[in-house]
């Protein structure tokens, strides 16, 4: 039986890892051990941060509607009970956006809130 030679196997294999590593420290970029190791760890934190992403994101978006909420006299939770006593249906993150770029228009939703929770 003929002998069977794994070096392009593993080669390629090994070719695999060391490219996924690239851009790390030390030996971690370039010795395979170190580079498996390293690789895997990236790959746990890459999918636990997709999840964290979405909380950190909407952490943010509370934290900028707050802000131009209260330049008018509200709070959040009070602004977001009248958007939804108004029957305006906007997300956080659409929120945020108007809140930094047009604070008039804001203003506006703000007020909307506020008629929203006077006329209850």
């Amino acid at each position: 039986m003929a002998r069977v030679k794994r070096g392009v196997t593993t080669h390629a294999r090994h070719k695999k890892v060391i490219s996924q590593a690239k851009g790390f420290r030390g030996r971690s970029k370039n010795t395979f051990r170190a580079a498996v190791q390293r690789v895997e760890k990236s790959l746990q934190y890459a999918y636990r941060d997709r999840r964290a992403r979405k909380r950190d994101f909407r952490r943010l978006w509370i934290t900028r509607i707050n802000a131009g909420v209260r330049e008018h006299g509200m709070t959040y939770s009070e602004f977001m009970h009248g958007m939804a006593t108004a029957g305006i249906e906007v997300d956080r993150k659409v929120l945020a956006d108007i809140a930094v770029r047009e604070p008039e228009a804001f203003g506006a939703l703000v007020e909307a809130a506020r008629g929203a929770l006077a006329s209850r």
